[in-house]
């Protein structure tokens, strides 16, 4: 992690100072922050990747916001996007959150519906959270630690719910109990969570995790009432603990929100209920959506790379229009799978023709150029990432835009000298993919290798598309365009979901088969380690084998590119979301 210089840090305590009155501080375990001086000014570019832009603590009016496409689910235990998973902390509660702060202190991890961070016992196999007292849901039904073990269960039942990530399937010690859907009236029988009181959950592990914090961080911990459960239905309207519930949800065209009256401020030091409503329009065009932010008519767009394409040119070479945008370098990586369930890839040598053949400074371009997309991406590990050791494999420092001969000798080694024909899918919302995916069908066919483009819709697209390996083995879905961004800011959160075999199932998975029983011993060994330094060494090596089984096409380091109307406050740039802090913001 880099350490800032004086001056800033001096100018993220001063916002943190503003930002604390306005967002009610940062819970348990935060420090408090003092000290004058103005918060970053509304029009300056980059303001508000380490300061907070338009502070306020006015209440009323509506935050308009407007999102491409659609969410994954707005089902806490069904959600994997980190735009989902930002968005939720409006109506939802997990055991612990990042800190709603700018700067490298939003890192922090501290106690959310729990009173604090989570106490490990029996060498880091089991740890106990105490709730908050006076927690409500949204009908003003107490909520107790049966309400999370609940939340936690039913998210283990990937058939029903098969968007959110596996790490409780993985790690808790589940037995043979797969869920309340299949396993009705067990769940006070199964062992692997217990709930000795109404205000206690004790979690236990198959092995060793130091930090189970993280996982406790995951929307999957919010409460959820079994009465009110309706499986696959409950995205319709997920019962809240947070400032905001559903007053309306429109599958695929609208979401409203208003004030949750059973939130207690008291109860919740992380949330402020500044808008009196919250409105997304989904399933609009990215380039429409993209004017209407720019000329005011939505307060956000609700995804975790920016503006577009189109809008970016505009953002970047308007000074009036740049003087409300940030560029930030975040903890993520666009990049394509290769799927080794379809022939020829099941070859390696296949595998390292795609590799060697790319165009990466084609799809550089797609995301936005060096300014506002990102940097070329010589492994698959950001930069940002602790442990990050920089290495170059396919010599792409060198020859960004592919080295056509290296490809041709792969080619020739997999019997394959005349190239081959596969499919390369991507996500229709989303321009840069179909640009990447256009780009790679160029530089790939200097070498003979013909791809077919297939869009799939974002919402589904790894429950029923991609993400699903019966139907991409069906479909030839031999390249896979992908991204993406840590879960949480270490090894474990970047790599665990998208590179280790035995997290792949049936269907919803963003592992798109890197299967390499190397990586996992490693993954194992990185998860053992309780030392910070010797874990990272051990994320590099993971870097190294992943780009050596060559599974994985990296090509861009993610940055950013978002822009805040002038009437937006409380603004700033999440470190961990890696985009616009939700939570914090209104138009008051």
């Amino acid at each position: 992690m880099k350490i800032r210089s004086t001056a800033s840090a001096v100018a993220v305590t001063a916002a943190l100072a503003l930002l604390a009155s306005a967002c009610g501080g940062g819970g348990g375990g935060s420090k408090s922050s003092t000290g004058g001086g103005d918060a970053a000014p509304a029009s300056q570019y980059n303001a508000a990747v380490t300061q907070v832009v338009n502070p306020s603590t006015k209440t009323g009016g509506t935050l308009r916001m407007g999102m491409p496409g659609d969410f994954d689910s707005v089902d806490p235990g069904d959600m994997y996007y980190g735009y989902a998973w930002n968005f939720a902390r409006f109506y939802t509660r997990a055991l612990t959150m990042f800190k709603p702060v700018p700067g490298e202190e939003g890192l922090q991890l501290v106690g959310d519906l729990a009173e604090d961070l989570g106490k490990p016992s029996d060498g880091g196999k089991t740890w106990t959270y105490k709730l908050r007292e006076g927690v409500k849901f949204e009908d003003g039904t107490p909520v107790t630690s049966k309400d999370v073990k609940y939340a936690v269960a039913r998210s283990l039942d990937k058939d029903i719910l098969p968007s959110g990530p596996t790490y409780f399937n993985d790690w808790l010690d589940t037995g043979d109990y797969t869920g309340p859907y299949k396993m009705k009236g067990k769940l006070d029988d199964w062992k692997g969570i217990e709930t000795p009181d109404d205000r206690t959950i004790v979690f236990h592990l198959k092995k060793a995790y130091g930090g189970f914090d993280y996982f406790a961080m995951l929307p999957q911990t919010a409460p959820v009432p079994e009465a009110k459960d309706t499986g696959s239905k409950y995205k319709e309207h997920p019962v809240s603990t947070g400032p905001y519930m559903f007053k309306a949800h429109e599958l695929t065209k609208r979401i409203e929100l208003v004030k949750n009256p059973n939130w207690d401020a008291a109860t919740d030091p992380n949330r402020k209920q500044l808008n009196d409503s919250i409105e997304v329009l989904l399933g609009q065009n990215e380039d429409d959506l993209d004017q209407r932010l720019l000329s005011g008519k939505i307060d956000v767009k609700v995804n975790s790379t920016g503006v577009a394409a189109n809008a970016r040119k505009t953002v970047l070479t308007d000074d009036k229009v740049k003087q409300y945008a940030d560029s930030a370098l975040i903890d993520r990586t666009w990049f394509t799978n290769i799927n080794g369930d379809v022939k020829p890839f099941d070859n390696i040598h296949c595998r390292k023709a795609v590799l060697y053949a790319a165009d990466r400074s084609a799809i550089q371009g797609a995301y936005g150029g060096p300014d506002a997309g990102g940097d070329v991406a010589l492994s698959l590990m950001p930069p940002k990432m602790t442990g990050y050791q920089k290495i170059d494999p396919y010599g792409v420092e060198a020859n960004p835009a592919g080295d056509v001969a290296k490809a041709k000798e792969e080619l020739a080694a997999c019997g394959q000298p005349n190239g081959f024909s596969t499919t390369i899918s991507f996500r229709n919302e989303r321009a840069a993919e179909k640009q990447t995916a256009e780009a790679l069908q160029q530089s790939l066919g200097r070498v003979g290798i013909k791809l077919d483009l297939k869009g799939y819709p974002q919402g589904d697209y790894f429950k029923l598309y991609a993400g699903k390996p019966d139907f991409a083995k069906k479909n030839g879905l031999g390249l896979m365009v992908y991204g993406w961004g840590a879960d949480y800011p270490e090894g474990f959160g970047f790599f665990q979901q998208i590179v280790d075999s035995r997290v792949i199932r049936p269907a919803g998975n963003t592992n798109l088969g890197v299967k390499d029983p190397k990586i996992d011993e490693l993954i194992d060994q990185a998860a053992a380690e309780t030392d910070a330094t010797k874990r990272g060494a051990i994320w590099a090596q993971v870097d190294k084998q992943v780009m050596d089984s060559a599974f994985i096409l990296p090509y861009v380091w993610a940055h950013g590119l978002f822009y805040r109307p002038p009437t937006l406050k409380n603004v700033f740039v999440s470190q961990n979301w890696g985009m616009y802090e939700f939570l914090t913001l209104s138009t008051q």
